[in-house]
């Protein structure tokens, strides 16, 4: 497996860039993209910095690519966040210049379409962040959650062990950011069952990698950024879905997909994210968020009986597409403890 290399971590104080790699949402809702900007200042006490495609959208994957060697190798940049994810990320990564990250690293903060960038930093032995996007979690209407903050605090600006915490409520309701009664209270919230343990009978630490489980399906599909599979041996397995709300039987073809390629059996522990079960399109009430959480991990079972029986695995821990979000290092040291039902990872 390629050694991964923490890069160094801002200070309060410091330049911070937010850039747009997968869409430049900023510019058409700016409501949340400059709530999240004014906390990242006010809250966090960096200096922010925005880039030309930072609001722009249908900015061409060569701009886009631009503003991330910009961020990148300005000196007096200390970190940089996503505002936001998006569906084209992966026609960035040929424009990209990996010498330039590579001996220019930095803090990279995102999920959903920016596992793309952060698969691609793995492979460059840079330890990147899922998690924590301006427009989202930062730009969350009414207040961040505490643990949302906490965990993306101590990524930002700490190191060493971070242990999660498996929270008492959950959401996943959203409002139109379009009004700005949205921003007026937060988010509907719901109470939380604690994480689900398949054969949490061991512990595993290793190195970790995954991030949203379509966004993954696309890079095997265009063989982008995936290594020989013995390359990953020991590590964790780290997965969500999206608000795209994939079936199960979805779910399942592509972790049948991974065992095929022999990929799944090479991660003792996996951890499943609480899946996001309701949108816009499918508002789900709570019989039918229960019975899609149920059917995802179903799934997911299935995948791991058939490829990789000996894997341990945990459901609902709170990252990607989920309120509260906890930050999970991708190339940094977890440590999935089933005896004791702890998870801790190394920011």
């Amino acid at each position: 497996m390629i050694a991964h290399t923490y890069p160094r971590k801002p200070r309060p104080g410091d330049r911070v860039a937010v850039l747009s790699p997968s869409s430049g949402l900023p510019g058409l809702l700016p409501l949340p993209y400059e709530l999240g900007v004014r906390r990242l200042r006010e809250d966090f006490g960096v200096e922010v910095v925005e880039y030309p495609t930072t609001r722009r959208m249908g900015a061409s994957a060569r701009d886009r690519a631009a503003d991330l060697h910009a961020a990148f190798a300005d000196p007096t940049v200390k970190a940089v966040i996503a505002s936001i994810g998006g569906d084209d990320q992966i026609t960035v990564l040929p424009h990209l210049d990996a010498e330039l990250l590579r001996t220019n690293p930095k803090p990279f903060f995102g999920y959903s379409d920016n596992t793309n960038l952060l698969a691609y930093l793995w492979n460059l032995g840079v330890v990147g962040y899922h998690g924590g996007s301006a427009m989202v979690e930062l730009g969350r209407p009414g207040a961040m959650h505490p643990l949302t903050a906490e965990s993306l605090r101590a990524a930002l600006f700490g190191s060493g062990p971070y242990e999660l915490t498996a929270p008492k409520e959950s959401g996943d309701v959203n409002r139109p950011w379009q009004e700005p009664e949205t921003f007026t209270a937060e988010p509907e919230m719901a109470a939380a069952e604690g994480w689900w343990w398949h054969q949490g009978d061991r512990v595993v630490e290793g190195t970790g990698w995954g991030g949203n489980l379509e966004i993954l399906s696309w890079l095997l599909m265009a063989d982008r950024e995936i290594r020989p599979v013995e390359e990953y041996r020991g590590g964790v397995l780290f997965l969500e879905t999206s608000e795209e709300m994939p079936p199960a039987a979805e779910v399942y073809r592509i972790l049948r997909c991974m065992g095929e390629r022999g990929l799944l059996r090479q991660f003792p522990a996996l951890m499943v994210a609480r899946a996001k079960a309701w949108s816009f399109e499918r508002p789900l009430d709570a019989p039918g968020k229960e019975r899609y959480r149920r059917e995802q991990r179903e799934a997911v079972l299935r995948a791991l009986g058939e490829y990789a029986p000996g894997t341990m695995a945990v459901f609902d821990v709170d990252f990607g597409h989920t309120d509260p979000q906890l930050v999970i290092p991708y190339g940094g040291r977890i440590r999935v403890d089933g005896r004791e039902r702890r998870i801790t990872v190394t920011y």
